[in-house]
């Protein structure tokens, strides 16, 4: 008993902690409460010899990304010699960063799921994040399951939640017949790791076609997290514009087959706005937001409005431009200088993707 309570008590310390520095989107170098959550199936919970995952507790789907992490280290040598050279980092930070800036929250306010006061830790099945992430946590790891990658000789269930079910699939099979395409490029990313970490052909090969093949899955994921857009009316017209562009920030990533491990993540993670932008709210100047933050927003808003200005030709020409090893270097360097430079004029972009695409 004494146990719970000390570790009741530090996930709260936690959660305070995390919402007052809003510069911080890791615990000791890690995603949020890394340290507290289970790496291993067996320490989840089991009912009659079926471990049964609760998704909706965040700890739990945190487990999730750790438990893919510990299983994949083995086949990503290619990334590198350091543990956190693992390109599926990013989603674990990604979630974090979620529950940080508070966006697990049950946005209608019907109740208080992912406040203090209602349990830190619930998840709400009404948030449009935590649906989202839902594609992005849940479904790798079914299809890691499906694969061999995790739990052989264990029984895993999918706990669904109590509300807003339908939009949730909670087994592989349940999510092929729902989203055929996402589970067969989930499912195509973790078959080629394994074949891939043992193929003779150079390092930098094996790394190319496993981040390839690991962005096409994310890229279906974010695809079929459409099914969440009803949750959208709960939000600000700002919050409803940074989602979609956040949702559409994959496609201009996975085309440079971004290596998205721990460090590189923190990078384009820790600018992402700390709390959920409200009416009123107007780029590049919103108070409570850091000038980061606030840059950061500025240029998703700024892209988001050019490609819709140009009929969504501006991703298309960003991914015409990715074509080679060495433009998609040059396009990494440019989000980078999106992102994170304050100085970089955005205007000029159309200029340099015209120059690159020139080289394809």
């Amino acid at each position: 008993m004494a146990h719970m309570l000390s570790l009741k008590a530090a996930i709260l310390l936690s959660f305070c902690s995390l919402h007052a520095n809003a510069a911080e989107i890791t615990e000791n170098g890690y995603p949020i409460l890394w340290e507290k959550s289970p790496g291993q199936l067996t320490e989840l919970p089991s009912v009659d010899d079926v471990i049964v995952i609760n998704p909706w507790n965040y700890l739990q789907r945190m487990s999730l990304h750790k438990i893919m992490l510990n299983a994949t280290d083995m086949y990503m040598t290619s990334m590198g010699e350091n543990a956190t050279e693992n390109p599926l980092w990013g989603l674990p930070l990604q979630l974090g960063w979620i529950l940080k800036s508070g966006r697990l929250v049950d946005p209608s306010g019907v109740n208080s799921c992912g406040k203090e006061t209602g349990g830190p830790m619930c998840v709400s099945p009404k948030s449009w994040w935590a649906c989202v992430n839902y594609y992005l946590s849940v479904i790798p790891f079914l299809a890691a399951v499906e694969t061999g990658i995790v739990g052989q000789g264990f029984k895993i269930q999918i706990q669904a939640p109590s509300e807003e079910s339908e939009d949730y699939c909670v087994s592989f099979s349940d999510c092929t017949s729902k989203q055929p395409e996402m589970m067969s490029k989930w499912e195509t990313f973790f078959l080629a790791l394994k074949n891939l970490s043992s193929a003779d052909i150079p390092q930098f090969e094996k790394k190319d076609q496993i981040l390839g093949y690991m962005w096409e899955a994310q890229q279906a994921s974010m695809h079929a997290g459409s099914k969440c857009k009803e949750r959208l009316k709960h939000y600000s017209t700002l919050e409803v514009t940074f989602s979609r562009s956040w949702m559409k920030s994959v496609d201009y990533v996975a085309a440079t087959r971004f290596h998205s491990n721990m460090e590189r993540s923190k990078l384009f993670t820790s600018p992402l706005p700390s709390k959920i932008l409200r009416e009123g709210d107007k780029p590049p100047n919103i108070p409570g937001l850091s000038s980061e933050e606030n840059h950061t927003l500025y240029v998703f808003t700024w892209m988001d409005s050019m490609n819709t200005l140009l009929g969504g030709t501006l991703v298309q020409m960003w991914e015409s431009a990715m074509c080679s090893e060495k433009t998609r270097e040059k396009g990494q360097a440019l989000l980078q200088d999106l992102v994170l430079d304050p100085k970089f004029v955005v205007s000029g972009l159309f200029t340099i993707l015209i120059e690159m695409g020139s080289s394809c």
